[in-house]
């Protein structure tokens, strides 16, 4: 698999290398990166990145990865330009025509296949770049060609991969498990985007099938092939992350642990799969176990810190859910050193947890939680090119600082953790409900014996919504339906926190679903889809109300169907 117009020294002193052998050596360059062998899985895959599709898809691969980690712009620009090179390199393997022949692959060697399907995956990996690179609108729809090209090209791949024409020829596994992975991860994401987030992409009449996206991803993540890895890390972070911050709270942890359990044998010590084990305990509620492992994971390897920050941010929120405010407000200094992620999020952070603590409790370092509020907006930032929208709601919550004499936030600090879906992540344990319920009535308290100001009824709202999550965490849903309303019913009063409100309805909603008022469910869902925009945080409440409808309208189907069964 080279090509005699390389421009690498390493290629042209090497003897030219099979399909099969760059399939060979690529495998042991992810090993390698799975065994948090960083630096040496990238120098193995360099030096035919010039003259082996693979090589320089992976190489590109990997640096994207890092780039998804640090959101740094130098990162990302360099993955970027990384994967354009490999982009051409593909391009160079492709059959010299405008398209699958008849649209099927007949006709196309296995290396021509092998081409199309990696030039695709540069194709989809670019478009995720330049969503993170530019909030540009032509950038945007420059995304979305890119996205778009990719789709046809794998979906073609797997209607040959169907038919009598296809032949397996040696490596079909990794042809196959490539494909699995295009069309799982297309109609997985595709399935989590309210439909008019797909009409800005130009994806307008396309949907995804997530229940088949799911499978597509397990049987390449099974199987023992070069994107097994990327299965694996789609399907942990959709079970692990994306079901709870855009969805309804409700993880798959069975089916992560079991898709876990051969990594972790396999690499014991890997910073990935340590941090994933961390996050499924965390979600069962097992805190304490979840700390012991992203500490390990911290502890496993030293070569590329960004896992350390990922660790770091589950860290504040575990000590959060245990109201250990010292030690949240650790993880958020560490943080606000070292990660460029968001230096205002962590400065926010780090406030909100010394606003936590009793007025005469001495601070960690002398810090002061006005003093840093203040500081929030001055770290603004663009990461490249776009701010992100938790940024954009702490720097919001922190304007009321800038006074000489502000009137505090009650609780900041619960009030992120919603944001970050924080009370699902401790329905199992009722005790740590309870300690969140006894801060909620304590700030309730203090803000009834407060003059009342500008901010009152917001800050009354903030605490009736978080007041509620608790409530339906404990089964007290009439109580919890009650909080919810009044702040549904303050509508008009609220001032500042455009957000209470749509969150307010989706919450109801979302248990009305779980006492089967169906009907009652999907007119609170429809109107806060369609009566409230620009508030802050809107994408994800958005996502998570389509996921809300969506898993009604499955509901709906499954009834329908058992009733025609019958």
């Amino acid at each position: 698999m080279s090509r005699k117009d390389t421009d690498t020294p390493a290629a042209e002193n090497s003897p030219p290398m099979t399909l099969q052998d760059c399939l060979a050596e690529c495998m042991e360059a992810v090993d390698l990166f799975l065994n948090n062998r960083f630096t040496e899985s990238l120098d193995k895959l360099r030096p035919h990145m010039q003259d082996s599709m693979y090589h320089a898809v992976m190489y590109a691969t990997m640096l994207e990865m890092q780039a998804m980690m640090t959101f740094q712009h130098d990162d990302i620009v360099r993955a970027g330009n990384t994967m354009k090179s490999a982009q051409e390199v593909c391009q160079r393997f492709r059959k010299k025509s405008s398209s699958i022949v008849s649209k099927s692959g007949e006709g196309l060697t296995e290396e021509q296949l092998h081409a199309e399907l990696c030039y695709a995956e540069c194709l989809l990996q670019r478009a995720a770049l330049t969503f993170l690179q530019d909030e540009n609108m032509v950038s945007f729809i420059k995304g979305g060609v890119k996205v778009r090209s990719s789709y046809l090209i794998y979906k073609d791949l797997h209607t040959f991969l169907q038919s009598h024409q296809y032949h397996k020829g040696l490596n079909h596994f990794q042809l196959e498990g490539g494909v699995s992975f295009g069309i799982g991860a297309f109609n997985l994401t595709l399935s989590l985007f309210p439909a008019r987030i797909l009409r800005l992409l130009e994806f307008a009449g396309l949907s995804g099938d997530k229940e088949y996206g799911l499978s597509q991803l397990h049987s390449g993540a099974t199987s023992l092939n070069l994107r097994s890895m990327l299965c694996a890390l789609l399907l942990l972070c959709y079970y692990t992350f994306l079901s709870f911050i855009l969805g309804t709270g409700e993880g798959d942890v069975d089916n992560a642990e079991k898709l876990l359990k051969p990594f972790r044998v396999r690499y014991p010590r890997g910073a990935i799969f340590l941090f994933f084990a961390g996050r499924t305990e965390e979600i069962r509620g097992n805190i304490d176990e979840a700390v012991a492992l992203f500490e390990d994971g911290c502890r496993a390897q030293q070569a590329w810190k960004q896992f350390h920050h990922m660790c770091y941010w589950e860290l504040l929120w575990c000590f959060t859910y245990k109201r250990v405010w010292k030690m949240a407000y650790f993880y958020a200094d560490l943080l606000s050193q070292e990660s460029r992620w968001s230096k205002a999020m962590y400065v926010y952070m780090k406030a909100a947890c010394l606003s936590m603590l009793p007025d005469d409790e001495v601070r960690p370092f002398g810090e002061n939680e006005v003093e840093l509020f203040r500081q929030v907006p001055t770290f603004k930032q663009k990461i490249a090119g776009k701010s992100p929208p938790t940024e954009k709601f702490a720097i919001r919550k922190a304007r009321r600082y800038k006074s000489s004499s502000p009137t505090r936030l009650p609780v900041p600090v619960l009030e992120m953790m919603y944001m970050w879906n924080g009370f699902t992540m401790i329905r199992s344990r009722p005790d740590l409900t309870r300690g969140m319920m006894e801060t909620l009535v304590d700030a309730e308290r203090a803000l009834q014996d407060r003059p009342v100001t500008e901010y009152s009824v917001d800050d009354s709202c903030v605490i009736q919504l978080l007041k509620g999550m608790c409530l339906k965490n404990d089964c007290q849903t009439k109580a919890a339906e009650d909080c919810f309303q009044k702040v549904i019913n303050s509508e008009k009063k609220i001032k500042f926190d455009e957000y209470l409100v749509p969150n307010a309805l989706l919450e109801l909603g979302l248990l009305y679903i779980d006492l089967g008022r169906k009907d009652q469910a999907v007119k609170l869902l429809q109107k806060a889809k369609n009566n409230y925009k620009e508030y802050s945080m809107e994408s994800r409440t958005q996502f998570r109300i389509h996921a809300a409808l969506t898993k009604l309208k499955a509901d709906i189907s499954e009834e329908e169907e058992e009733s025609t069964d019958l």
